[in-house]
């Protein structure tokens, strides 16, 4: 063989060497030219997802997403906002601590019955398109296919506060964005107040377990006091006796006042959402409200409205600290309401907030239904 024959041959054999070599490396950790591809993410609708991660750059559509990525710490890869969201900030902290989002251009009307606008949606051209309540995979499928941009489904739930689907979903924002420290922590602090909650309350006895009840819970609008939740979150957490779950359904259920005096419960709690209400009812029906056991005793209480554009987590959480502690006092007597929710709100946003919320609303608080407002 001649030499300029067998140099070709050892060439080419060194080139088949390094190739596989290559190959092998880059099986193993899953990386490509250009971008990092994530493989093996699948989004809350059970779509398998093909993006480029981290995102450098997205949007945040439906009741409850934006609030997830502010809870990331990733708002500067943000690039528009919808339209409800610079309406009004009051009740949702996660706008209050980053008013730099309202200067954003606008993405879509939003609210939990708008479609997506996917013409604004590509005006702002994010990388990747974050959407709550969206659950339906196929109108997922066809938002990503009218705007060529990846869409990644997010959820809270059934019903927000501690639900698996909520924690998967932070936890999917942080890959994404990969922000992932930063939402393995957030997980983990939620997952230690709901932990902490149950601790407190297991094993209290049923029959040290006074009657409660929520009124006045805002659901797509204001309610008066006959508005309340069966597996209401705060109460759920801390192993309450709410009235409401011996009808046996889960989230919103209007009842009869009739209903209310024949529960009688020892506490009441009123959303403070809905506070004008009931004080202009109580003014309509006072002798409804003075035959309450609560009312008569001085255990009816105000507490700061978590439902603005579906769950505001931190809000609920400090809520349950704060039932618990008026329904419980022995079990919570390490906890100051106030200072509890101030440390939620700073964990989650950077920011105490419970005096700006107080300030609003009228915070955790004992109810005078007579006084003027």
């Amino acid at each position: 063989m001649k030499k300029s024959t067998v140099s070709l041959v050892a060439l080419l054999a060194l080139i088949a060497v390094l190739t596989a070599v290559l190959a092998g490396c880059g099986s193993g950790s899953g990386a490509k030219s250009g971008k990092t591809e994530e493989a093996g993410l699948v989004d809350l609708a059970g779509r398998s997802l093909e993006i480029d991660t981290p995102a450098h750059s997205v949007v945040a559509i439906g009741p409850g997403a934006l609030r997830l990525v502010c809870y990331t710490g990733d708002t500067s890869k943000v690039v528009g906002i919808e339209n409800m969201e610079k309406q009004w900030a009051t009740g949702r902290p996660y706008i209050i601590a980053n008013p730099e989002l309202l200067e954003l251009p606008v993405i879509g009307e939003g609210g939990p019955d708008s479609a997506p606008d996917p013409e604004m949606l590509m005006a702002v051209d994010p990388d990747v398109i974050f959407v709550a309540y969206l659950a339906d995979k196929t109108k997922a499928d066809e938002l990503q296919s009218k705007t060529g941009i990846p869409v990644v489904v997010l959820s809270y739930g059934d019903l927000g506060t501690f639900d698996d689907a909520l924690m998967q979903s932070i936890e999917l924002v942080g890959e994404v964005t990969g922000s992932i420290k930063r939402a393995d922590e957030v997980v983990d602090y939620l997952n230690e107040c709901r932990d902490d909650l149950i601790e407190r309350t297991e094993n209290i006895s049923g029959a040290d377990k006074p009657a409660v009840y929520a009124g006045g819970l805002g659901m797509k609008g204001t309610h008066g006091i006959e508005s309340t939740s069966g597996e209401f979150p705060p109460f759920t957490a801390i192993n309450a006796n709410n009235v409401v779950d011996e009808t046996g359904k889960s989230g919103s259920v209007m009842i009869d006042k009739e209903k209310l005096l024949e529960w009688d419960p020892d506490f009441i709690f009123v959303d403070e959402s809905g506070l004008a209400m009931v004080k202009e009812d109580y003014a309509a029906n006072p002798g409804l409200y003075s035959s309450l056991k609560a009312v008569k005793d001085g255990s009816l209480y105000g507490y700061l409205p978590y439902n603005y554009y579906t769950t505001n987590v931190g809000t609920a959480v400090a809520d349950a600290y704060f039932m618990g502690k008026t329904i419980y006092p022995d079990a919570f007597k390490d906890i100051k309401p106030a200072g509890k929710a101030d440390e939620i709100y700073e964990f989650l946003l950077g920011e105490p907030m419970y005096d700006r919320m107080a300030k609003d609303f009228g915070g955790f608080k004992e109810l005078d239904l007579s006084a003027e407002q």
